[in-house]
């Protein structure tokens, strides 16, 4: 059965976006809801009573710190698991692995952890990241390698391109059984190839059904002549509606107050930036620019006017969406990431009307 994860808007949340992420982290607009703990916290609950198995906690410079946000998330839980996302650049691989296996320690097993490499060099550098695009790749993969060694081994000694390790050991033991799955994502060819050799769970941003099928049969090629294999996941945002028409009016409601200076800066990240996912959804939305950024069946790219990372939205009735969630499991997806605006709304209606949709749909399907 296909595993749900959503994600905790820890740079803010809002009715509708102005400003690119709700208008916490930008000097223009104001704060429709902060990521204060209580809000975060009824995120988590939300999140675990509608069937969510992970939740997970962004990285960036806009955002709550991800490992701080999980060690207060996990007392006020009981099954939901905590994906929280790290920076090969801003943390050696053996802090963060005493900060994962504390937080897994305490939490009874539900620690997972999503490596990011990072694709805007502007960001990166706020952090002391210089690295050229290919080089953050390849310490990526060092840096996978390691964390693997450091959660499997008693003791570990390292010598690599950008890590040295003498006798490092790990403190307190895994309460997980089994090396813990690594998530990663990565676009480019080094990205790609990256995940297919050292990554668990493979991760992409939507995209049109028969994209997505390529981008998943060319990974799953690629894990084969790793001699590996992997699980896929795919994210999606989510804007529901009682009929179609009403959930499309819902759609182009959360982009009518779009500021100028918004797309503006939009253009000029996506122009600094390097990341080759971040690039291959900003032309899906200039392209589809004339359909009001329909992409597909309920496909709609609107929010990437001025959203980075995961911004197509399924737009639809809740058996609409379910539908083509189950459409994307086809493909060989076992694990989806729903999310909207706002949060706590929006994963409330997917947990009641959509999950439960899509889950028997799924225990119907003839197998392949």
């Amino acid at each position: 059965m296909v595993k749900f994860i959503t994600m905790a808007p820890t740079s803010g949340d809002g009715t509708s976006i102005s400003t690119g992420n709700a208008g916490w982290t930008t000097a223009k607009g104001t704060t429709q809801r902060e990521p204060s703990f209580s809000y975060i916290k009824a995120i988590a609950e939300a999140a675990e009573a509608g069937g969510f198995t992970s939740l997970l906690l962004p990285t960036g410079a806009g955002c709550l710190d991800s490992v701080a946000v999980a060690a207060n998330l996990i007392n006020c839980t009981q099954s939901l698991k905590f994906l929280f996302a790290v920076r090969p650049g801003v943390m050696s691989p053996t802090t963060f692995a005493k900060q994962f296996a504390t937080i897994d320690n305490w939490s009874e097993g539900r620690a997972q952890v999503n490596i990011v490499t990072g694709g805007s060099p502007k960001e990166l550098a706020g952090y002391g990241d210089f690295l050229p695009h290919d080089d953050r790749y390849r310490r990526t993969e060092e840096y996978i390698h390691v964390l693997k060694r450091l959660f499997s081994e008693k003791e570990v000694s390292h010598a690599g391109e950008f890590y040295e390790l003498k006798k490092a050991t790990l403190f307190p033991a895994l309460k997980q059984t089994g090396s813990p799955k690594i998530f990663f994502g990565g676009a480019s060819e080094t990205g790609k190839q990256v995940a297919a050799n050292v990554a668990d769970v493979y991760m992409m941003w939507g995209e049109p059904l028969e994209i997505a099928r390529e981008r998943i049969n060319d990974m799953k090629a690629r894990y084969a002549r790793a001699g590996r294999q992997a699980s896929y996941s795919i994210s999606f945002q989510v804007v529901l509606g009682k009929t179609e028409a009403e959930a499309w009016a819902n759609a182009n409601a959360l982009v009518q107050h779009l500021a100028p200076e918004a797309l503006e800066q939009k253009q000029q990240d996506r122009a600094k930036g390097d990341s080759v996912g971040v690039n291959r959804l900003h032309d899906l939305m200039e392209a589809s620019r004339k359909d009001n950024f329909v992409i597909g069946p309920n496909l709609w790219a609107g929010l990437t006017q001025v959203l980075s990372g995961n911004s197509i939205a399924l737009v639809g009735t809740a058996d609409q969406i379910a539908d083509r969630v189950v459409e994307f499991v086809s493909l060989g997806f076992d694990k989806v990431l729903l999310r909207g605006f706002p949060h706590l709304e929006v994963i409330t209606e997917i947990g009641a009307d959509v999950i439960p949709r899509v889950n028997e749909r799924l225990s119907h399907a003839v197998p392949h």
